[in-house]
């Protein structure tokens, strides 16, 4: 396979390995290392009032979250930080606390006395954010640096010395305006903030750190892990470490206002799930629109996912496994989707395409075409754009032709696949008869499989990662023109990256790929769609796949609008309003799950605008950048309205603010009214 001397974020990014990463101890809770990942969340009480905050803990302790993280906004909230302790181990509660500390070095001087971990913001610990365009001299830069690491060294001080931890976490929403004006709001400028803070602690020989790099746009994210870890590994060859060998810092890995809902959990299990396919993660949070109980269940499920597969896989890496990372992006730390050739109805400039799997050619013809046509009519604003059969003998042939005869009758067009078992293909397609002389033809191919000679059908490899690239060097060799490729194995990200590598090197790097996912039929609902959003939505992010292919999950309705999802949470294409809402916390000056609800039922129905609707200014104003129109609290029950991030509506009543919002999307031509 080729090579390109890229920066590595990772050891293999064709094999599951975990980052190795030092143990910091969080009270008596150990994250990084070979410990598990570990599960977060955050109350969204007012930390004034210890009772309910005390409540809210000890429901997320009993739910399963290992750490509980606790806004302070104020010198009095951190210290009230000590009668909520109090409070928790009055009722036998030994759950870790963190303070959330924005804007404020004195209230985390004073919560470093009374909890385990206090977690930071660099973009608004010591430095200004009032989107100012300035240039600024290295001379000038470098002195504000100065002066944002002096008022930053205290606190790592004191926490030194009590031996509390730390989180170093940047958002994407709240870089400085130092940074904003050299590294733009960009992934590099996030690592860069974190990194500015990190030299303090080290000079003061302080390593108890977690960071994190959280975003709204799970691309984003992703891209920001995979850098920063990539600057971990160059720091460590400096110090003259091999690579992989000087355990690094772990990484707190979450996508910041993931929203509510199926959205929600799809957007959220895209970014998180995308970073731990690659062993970088040690301990996650889930942050919904939601009840903060409802966010443990979704980052267990994701956390015992990969916890269960690093054990398999071996866990951290070895030094005999170090290697340059082999190419199947051109830049892992920036999203450009690979180019290929057109094949079909995908490909080239179109769109990523949507089918869904029915699974065997189904008996009953009518009855079926019938639930199909009253299915295909509930989409409503997304079109499933091919219907996947499989075909495997004589007789599911002729309930195939018997099928597209029943949807033909119907006037249903929908594009049809057969997928055919390569060792029966010459027979079958001799055989298929007029009904299906127009469908589109996938031939499986497993590893013992003798390849047909069958042009234009998209090959399914169905075999284990070490087995791919001989399969598809044998596919190629067959003498037939693959209009495609897609793959099913144990492994669906590393896998899909392998057949890119493999294509590039042997010469068809712009053969499309199809990804493929069918949900275990035994499974958790909400443990299937979160297996779906990771499957599909890694692939997606790092440029890869051209069609989707989705089943299992309970209906064909469901299948498809699952992954129209994930192709909105993937930022490929977009099918409905886009909320990008926080999961709400102390600071929150509303009660934010009802009004994201009440502006959801007056927007769902424009579908490309994206809509933000924050509790309060720490990331409100940020991620204004990445929305159209903006919702964000300004006081009690008082909300300023943003277009993109210019607020041009002040402390409106948070009763009236959504119908106003509602006024400010029409006054901006971007309105049109419900259908029905």
């Amino acid at each position: 396979m080729s090579r390109v001397p890229v920066r590595p974020f990772v050891a293999s990014p064709f094999a599951p390995r975990r980052r190795r990463t030092r143990v910091v101890r969080v009270g008596d809770v150990a994250i990084g290392g070979a410990n598990p990942i570990r599960v977060q969340s955050m109350t969204t009480t007012d930390t004034l009032d210890t009772r309910a905050t005390a409540d809210q803990s000890e429901r997320l302790a009993a739910a399963g979250c290992e750490i509980v993280r606790i806004t302070a906004p104020s010198i009095r909230d951190a210290e009230n930080l000590a009668q909520i302790k109090a409070e928790l181990l009055r009722r036998g509660v030994r759950v870790p606390l963190v303070a959330d500390i924005h804007f404020t070095p004195n209230a985390a001087m004073e919560a470093a006395l009374h909890v385990e971990k206090v977690r930071v913001n660099p973009g608004n610990y010591a430095d200004k954010k009032r989107f100012e365009t300035r240039e600024y001299s290295d001379a000038e830069y470098a002195e504000e640096v100065e002066r944002v690491q002096a008022r930053f060294r205290p606190l790592v001080q004191r926490l030194k010395q009590h031996g509390r931890a730390l989180r170093i976490g940047t958002n994407h929403g709240s870089l400085s305006d130092r940074i904003l004006n050299r590294f733009g709001d960009t992934p590099a400028g996030m690592v860069e903030s974190a990194l500015e803070f990190l030299d303090v602690c080290e000079d003061e020989t302080y390593f108890d750190v977690i960071f994190s790099m959280k975003a709204s746009n799970a691309q984003v994210a992703i891209q920001a892990y995979r850098l920063l870890a990539a600057r971990f590994e160059e720091r460590a060859r400096k110090r003259g470490a091999a690579p992989w060998e000087d355990a690094s810092y772990p990484f707190h890995v979450g996508v910041t206002e993931a929203g509510d809902g199926d959205d929600g959990r799809v957007k959220s299990a895209i970014g998180i799930g995308a970073l731990l396919e690659d062993g970088l993660g040690d301990t996650i949070r889930v942050s919904l629109t939601e009840d903060p109980v409802k966010e443990i269940p979704v980052a267990r499920a994701l956390a015992a996912r990969y916890d269960a597969r690093w054990r398999q896989e071996g866990g951290n890496p070895g030094p005999s496994e170090i290697a340059p990372p082999l190419v199947f992006t051109p830049d892992p730390y920036a999203h450009a989707r690979r180019a290929t050739r057109a094949a079909h109805d995908f490909g080239a400039a179109q769109p990523v395409r949507v089918l869904a799997s029915l699974g065997p050619a189904p008996w009953g013809a009518d009855a079926v075409a019938n639930e199909i046509a009253r299915e295909l009519a509930q989409l409503g604003d997304v079109a499933c754009e091919g219907l996947a059969l499989e075909v495997r003998d004589a007789a599911e042939l002729a309930r195939a032709a018997a099928f597209a005869a029943a949807l033909a009758k119907r006037g249903i067009a929908t594009p049809l696949a057969l997928e055919l078992p390569a060792r029966e293909a010459s027979a079958l397609l001799a055989a298929r008869g007029e009904a299906l002389t127009a469908a589109r033809v996938v031939l499986t191919l497993r590893a013992d499989d003798t390849p047909p000679p069958v042009a234009g059908a998209e090959w399914h490899l169905v075999a284990g990662a070490d087995e791919l690239a001989p399969l598809l060097a044998r596919a190629l060799a067959s003498g037939a023109v693959p209009a495609a490729f897609s793959v099913t194995s144990a492994l669906p990200t590393h896998a899909v990256r392998i057949v890119a590598a493999e294509l590039a090197r042997l010469g068809y790097g712009d053969v499309p790929l199809v990804l493929r996912h069918r949900s275990d039929p035994f499974a958790p609902a909400e443990s299937a769609l979160l297996a779906a959003a990771t499957d599909l939505g890694a692939p997606l992010c790092d440029g890869l796949g051209d069609a989707v292919v989705l089943g299992g999950m309970g209906s064909l309705s469901r299948d498809v609008a699952l992954a129209y999802r994930i192709l909105q949470g993937a930022r490929l294409r977009t099918s409905w309003t886009e909320f990008i809402s926080c999961p709400s916390c102390g600071r929150t000056l509303f009660d934010l799950e009802e009004t994201t609800a009440r502006i959801k039922t007056r927007t769902a129905h424009l579908p490309g605008l994206k809509i933000a609707v924050m509790g309060c200014i720490v990331n409100g104003p940020g991620e204004m950048a990445d929305a159209d129109f903006g919702y964000v609290g300004s006081g009690p029950n008082k909300v300023n309205l943003y277009v993109g991030h210019e607020c041009v509506v002040r402390n409106v009543p948070e009763a009236e603010a959504p119908e106003r919002l509602v006024e400010l999307i029409k006054e901006h031509g971007r309105w049109t009214e419900p259908r029905g």
